[in-house]
């Protein structure tokens, strides 16, 4: 399996767009790895992780050809995970030979905030029904797309909603998608999570070296779940472990961020960035 990082940032993108703090000035002098688009992901270039505003801007950058992907999984509603009007460019009359239906998973606020936006009076003349089929998930219900294995499990992020991470089987292999969360998981998903083996692992670090109760996991976290995750065996020396959604507000540069995750044996994502596993 192979994973790209499309974008790498928390909502407000890095350096964020109306700050001028010292990490984002310095992004914006140095540039490279420092600059930082909304998280999104592909894997195998066959799924979709989240559909950001950064969408369009990922697609010509890496050379996506999105008309062509089946399947697309949503985290949450946030804007930065979701911004479900562009989806209206599946259609025919603005995408043309796209390959068969783009099948978009999430739960419920996903699925108000996608027929909210499609469903506007100036897209009514170019109805989704053959191009963009919506499929609503509940957590630890399993299911099977173009032969992976996913399964949504809750996470502990927006109360008012039922975000979701994933894990992800096929061949062999298996892929934790953890963003957007903290610790605080039900029994039941970490039951589940516990259950598995895997082979790449991802998680949320946007607070940098700091911590939070609940809603984001900083760096400290993630050495607690990956402790966590081998001390139930589900995890080995040759797991890849990438830290990754990363907010200004962590104040790290992408050099400290490369550093920590050095010295303790993950790799700290950067736009465009792809790891085979």
């Amino acid at each position: 399996m192979e994973i790209q990082y499309l974008g790498t940032a928390a909502a407000e993108g890095w350096p964020a767009l109306f700050c001028d703090c010292d990490i984002c000035r310095r992004a914006r002098q140095v540039g490279g790895k420092e600059l930082r688009t909304r998280t999104q992901a592909m894997v195998d270039r066959r799924i979709l992780m989240d559909f950001p505003p950064d969408t369009y801007t990922h697609a010509l950058t890496y050379g996506l050809e999105l008309g062509q992907v089946q399947h697309l999984l949503v985290t949450h509603s946030h804007m930065d995970h979701f911004f479900p009007v562009e989806l209206i460019h599946r259609h025919e009359h603005f995408g043309h030979n796209a390959r068969g239906m783009l099948h978009v998973y999430g739960n419920a606020a996903v699925e108000k905030a996608f027929y909210d936006a499609v469903n506007i009076d100036r897209f009514k003349v170019h109805p989704l029904d053959e191009s963009v089929k919506f499929i609503r998930l509940e957590p630890f219900q399993d299911f099977v797309a173009e032969g992976y294995h996913i399964i949504p499990l809750p996470a502990d992020h927006d109360k008012r909603e039922t975000c979701l991470i994933y894990i992800i089987e096929k061949d062999g292999k298996c892929l934790l998608y953890g963003h957007d969360t903290g610790l605080n998981l039900s029994p039941e998903a970490w039951d589940c999570i516990f259950s598995h083996r895997y082979d790449l692992v991802s998680m949320d670090a946007t607070m940098g070296k700091k911590q939070t109760e609940c809603y984001h996991m900083g760096l400290p976290d993630d050495l607690e779940l990956v402790r966590r995750l081998e001390e139930k065996g589900c995890v080995s020396e040759s797991t890849v472990k990438v830290v990754s959604h990363f907010s200004h507000n962590g104040e790290m540069t992408h050099a400290q961020l490369e550093e920590f995750a050095g010295e303790h044996g993950m790799i700290a994502a950067y736009d465009g960035m792809r790891v085979e596993f």
